[in-house]
């Protein structure tokens, strides 16, 4: 009778556990879905998709504070121990930052939204597709890393955030260029940088999710460290 009861607990909170990563997951659709519209309405000039996009990250808010308070029912009923307990701490740090991916997509949004009552430049804003496009591929091969619980795919993300980086500081000299080149540029140069920063953010919030993965399946935090400090740290615990 004991072990029946203790396997139907057992098998509870592994209902919860997985309830909990299946809600990750969708929101980690939903900050994506965030990050793509707002470009659109960058690239496009749609000032109806980037309110769109403000509008939403209600949604997206309400999601972290659920999934929040469910790790935490989980910690003071369970009390779980070793990889379940690195779970949801994994958890909370992780939705902590796709929300702020979310934000991140708002500012992009707020800023689509100053630009779409401008003069749309000739290159109409191409400057930022390509770091637009990486930041969205690190953030989905983050997201899929964490699904798979994939450290390898984790330590691929982490060695393209470099590109992210140096990508945004090349973006932001040439937007400076431009403003010295043409100084009525200015308001919507600036408005740009801001927008290559928030990308720059989110490609920053994708490497923590990554790290996140490898601190839940090998039991080592691996923040502040670089790419390659962090694979051999993984690989030192596998020999």
């Amino acid at each position: 009778m004991v072990t029946n009861q203790s396997q139907h607990i057992s098998q509870q909170f592994e209902k919860e556990l997985q309830d909990i990563r299946s809600q990750v997951l969708a929101m980690g659709g939903m900050v994506e879905q965030q990050v793509q519209n707002a470009m659109e309405a960058l690239m496009n000039g749609d000032a109806e998709l980037a309110r769109a996009v403000i509008a939403k990250d209600e949604e997206v808010n309400k999601l972290e504070i659920q999934i929040d308070e469910e790790c935490i029912q989980i910690i003071a009923k369970r009390q779980p121990t070793a990889s379940d307990l690195r779970l949801v701490t994994g958890i909370l740090k992780t939705i902590t930052d796709l929300e702020r991916v979310g934000d991140e997509s708002v500012r992009i949004a707020r800023m689509a939204l100053n630009l779409s009552e401008k003069d749309r430049p000739k290159k109409n804003y191409r400057e930022l597709s390509a770091l637009g496009t990486q930041v969205r591929t690190n953030l989905s091969s983050a997201l899929d890393a964490f699904a798979r619980f994939d450290v390898e795919a984790a330590l691929l993300v982490a060695k393209e955030d470099r590109d992210v980086d140096a990508e945004y500081e090349s973006i932001v000299r040439q937007l400076v260029t431009y403003m010295m080149e043409d100084p009525r540029s200015i308001t919507r140069v600036i408005d740009m940088i801001w927008s290559a920063r928030s990308l720059e953010r989110i490609g920053d919030h994708a490497h923590n999710v990554c790290e996140h993965v490898i601190y839940l399946v090998e039991g080592k935090d691996v923040r502040h460290l670089s790419a390659e400090k962090m694979e051999e740290v993984v690989k030192a615990r596998k020999e």
